[in-house]
């Protein structure tokens, strides 16, 4: 059995769609997106990205499919995107009961007004009101 954990090349990007099937349907973007992903034996088991908005950069698709979760493997891809990612500052919006996940590697919760405009937009449909959306802005860095 093996486990490696690196970033998808373009070409691989059809691979997180598949994955993301289970989670929300999310489309990758090769012009704005880093894709980082968690392989068990040649299949992909997780996943996180990172957006470059036109005013910062958002990690989010932060997924592990149902028979790979507990086994660390979000852990794994997230420190990989900080990694690669982490020399600029990153926001999140996370789901509240991930809150203290995020908080261990390094993400502070935030006011929604600290969001940048564009990744603050992603989440309009909150009125403002994101807890009740069951998210809470996020930010390292």
């Amino acid at each position: 059995m093996e486990l490696v954990v690196r970033e998808l090349t373009q070409g691989e990007f059809p691979l997180a769609e598949k994955v993301w099937e289970e989670y929300r349907g999310q489309k990758a973007d090769p012009k704005s997106e880093r894709i980082f992903g968690v392989f068990f034996d040649d299949e992909l088991a997780a996943t996180a990205r990172c957006t470059r908005h036109l005013d910062g950069l958002e990690m989010d698709c932060v997924f592990t499919l149902d028979k790979y979760r507990g086994k660390g493997y979000a852990r794994m891809v997230v420190k990989l995107l900080l990694r690669e990612c982490g020399s600029e500052r990153i926001y999140i919006h996370s789901t509240l009961p991930l809150i203290s996940f995020y908080k261990t590697l390094g993400f502070t919760t935030i006011p929604e007004q600290k969001l940048p405009q564009t990744i603050r937009d992603r989440f309009i449909f909150c009125f403002g009101e994101m807890e009740g959306c069951n998210v809470a802005p996020m930010m390292r860095g």
